[in-house]
């Protein structure tokens, strides 16, 4: 069972298997009281003012106490993550790390900005840990990729995987979590789905191409191919040339 696991964790895509690794160290942790949340947590005053950068990127790593609900998150992370980075981005991982860093960023700035407007401030002022939403967004972006696949929610009934957000949504309702933060993992998921998918099909441009800073950091493998003017062909045999 051991090696069963140790060859499973070896066998993910360098990303996932970073994001998953540091996402339950951080989580387990703060349950042994090791790290604290509190240095964890998206705070734009301390960030601002006491220039408490880590905040921006911290907060996606924690995913709350270690229970049922961690167990589930920690599933998706590790199925739909590993899926994106070895299917729609295989040998793309400068690609696929720059839809985090967008995804996140975007979060980020829908929480800072909603917690600036009246009547809805305070629902944004709760948002502290976005590590839900960065996972609910690959879990959008995986579903409008692979609109057609059947899928089952718990045995109960099937549908296609278009659906899997609303599906999941629903489910978060009913066992009384908080809506708002799977919809802003849609809200951000969307976002780069249709500058990424849709809007270059439209205009022919590409304005989520990933910076070379950043492609200089991953290997991605390249596939050579041999261009026509490089092919060479043997001259034909001299019985043929005199036949």
């Amino acid at each position: 069972m051991a090696q069963a696991v140790e060859d499973w964790y070896k066998q993910m895509p360098v990303i996932t298997r970073s994001y998953l690794t540091a996402a339950i160290v951080t989580t387990i942790g703060c349950s042994l009281e090791i790290i604290s949340p509190y240095n964890l947590y998206l705070n734009p005053n301390l960030v601002i003012k006491q220039y408490q950068i880590w905040r921006l990127f911290t907060n996606f790593l924690y995913f709350r106490k270690m229970d049922l609900d961690f167990l589930f998150h920690m599933f998706f992370l590790a199925r739909y993550c590993k899926l994106l980075e070895e299917n729609s981005f295989r040998g793309r991982t400068a690609d696929f790390f720059y839809m985090l860093l967008f995804g996140a960023s975007v979060l980020t700035t829908i929480v800072l900005v909603g917690g600036m407007i009246p009547y809805v401030s305070e629902s944004f002022a709760k948002i502290i840990f976005l590590s839900n939403s960065l996972t609910f967004m690959m879990v959008y972006v995986w579903s409008k990729q692979n609109p057609f696949i059947h899928m089952s929610f718990l045995g109960l009934f099937t549908f296609t995987a278009a659906y899997l957000p609303w599906v999941l949504l629903g489910f978060s309702v009913l066992v009384g979590a908080s809506a708002w933060v799977d919809l802003l993992g849609m809200m951000a998921g969307h976002a780069y789905y249709f500058l990424e998918d849709v809007y270059p099909k439209m205009t022919g441009r590409r304005p989520l191409k990933t910076p070379l800073f950043i492609k200089t950091l991953f290997a991605d493998e390249t596939v050579v191919v041999a261009r026509p003017t490089e092919v060479r062909f043997a001259a034909p045999p001299v019985e043929e040339m005199r036949r």
